[in-house]
């Protein structure tokens, strides 16, 4: 019996399962599908919250950590597996930004001693000289990076698979837990049972189904985005530019993601022509050149979205055995690593990195 089971294998429960591993664990991880191929594929890879200053500081506390970890993370990787997740360290320009939000954006950076200042349009330009015409202000962050999240997916995919403390399995779906009074003891699946010591609940927007087995309701929701690439030339746009809450992300290759829709549409993962030609129209009110260039392709995804963004991180409660670490809305790659570290400190009985009060499942779930 393995001393800890993942039930959800995207970035969230990848990361978990190798920090676990590391210190010594045995882990089996279970996915419904491939790894890392739901939300955390289909977003977008910037590695900060789009507004920081409008998220509450538990949602701040875990980005500020993962952000300042991403460097190794992706170096280590890099060296495990010869797969590059391409982190970018080029900051991320907004641009014309309503004097409230640019004050809020001076007065939180003031509050956290982040470097973000507001520049006018000689810097504009002279850092992305491809950007439309007439872009008068806007808010520069040096430190933000950007990843290429499917990378990412696949680095941490090989990483798992190569260390001997980790039982992987794909295109397997969890239809419910197996318990013994107050314990979860395991989890059910079509091909069979499977039983450990800890079970953790990384299923993203299809976490609230598996915990309504118990009894249980977790406000998190799928929230459909759609996304579109287009195949440009590299060095056309080179760092993450937002505007009017949408932004453009520029690849080592050349290609140009647009994003993205927020749609509460249930688990429907379709794609629509209107989201198409609004993404298109925000790519190129950005970067007109992307006009000229091939929309290779445009697709959707489903955020686990929760009351204010800020996910469940702890034990649940009522339930021995079992844990959650879902709900991360639009910041799961943005808050990965310090929300997986923060649950694997817990349940390795470290010294959390973080206090983790305000993450615990106690008291925001309801009984159904």
């Amino acid at each position: 019996m393995s001393d800890f089971l993942i039930a959800g294998a995207g970035v969230i429960g990848l990361m978990t399962a190798r920090l676990l591993a590391q210190a010594g664990a045995k882990v089996k991880l279970i996915e419904r599908g491939q790894c890392a191929r739901e939300a955390s594929w289909a977003g977008g890879g910037i590695v900060s919250p789009l507004y920081p200053w409008r998220y509450s500081d538990e949602v701040t506390a875990l980005a500020l950590w993962s952000q300042s970890s991403y460097v190794h993370l992706a170096e280590d990787l890099y060296s495990e597996t010869g797969c590059d997740p391409e982190l970018r360290q080029k900051g991320m320009l907004m641009v014309n930004v309503d004097p409230e939000q640019e004050q809020r954006a001076l007065d939180w950076a003031r509050r956290y001693h982040r470097p973000l200042t507001r520049v006018e349009a000689p810097f504009i330009y002279e850092t992305e000289p491809n950007l439309a015409a007439g872009f008068e202000s806007g808010i520069w962050m040096p430190e933000v990076a950007s990843i290429r999240n499917p990378r990412l997916g696949r680095a941490l995919r090989e990483s798992v698979q190569k260390h001997p403390n980790i039982t992987l399995y794909e295109d397997t779906e969890i239809v419910g837990f197996t318990t013994f009074g107050e314990r979860v003891t395991g989890v059910k699946t079509a091909r069979g049972q499977h039983q450990a010591d800890e079970v953790i609940l990384a299923g993203g927007a299809w976490s609230g189904e598996l915990l309504a087995s118990l009894g249980l309701k977790l406000p998190v929701e799928p929230v459909r985005g759609q996304m579109m690439v287009f195949r440009a030339p590299v060095g056309l746009v080179n760092r993450v530019v937002m505007l009017e809450g949408r932004y453009v992300i520029p690849r080592n290759d050349g290609r140009v993601l647009v994003g993205s829709t927020l749609e509460h549409v249930g688990f429907d993962k379709q794609t629509t022509e209107e989201a198409g030609h609004s993404l298109f129209d925000t790519a190129t009110r950005i970067v007109p050149e992307l006009a000229a260039y091939e929309v290779e392709h445009h697709w959707a995804g489903l955020r686990p979205g929760s009351p204010d963004g800020i996910p469940f991180i702890g034990a649940v409660p009522g339930w021995k055995g079992l844990h959650l670490n879902t709900g991360h809305y639009r910041n799961g790659l943005v808050l990965a690593p310090a929300s997986t570290r923060l649950l694997s400190d817990l349940l390795l009985e470290r010294s959390p990195v973080i206090n983790p009060e305000a993450y615990s499942p106690a008291g925001r779930l309801q009984a159904l």
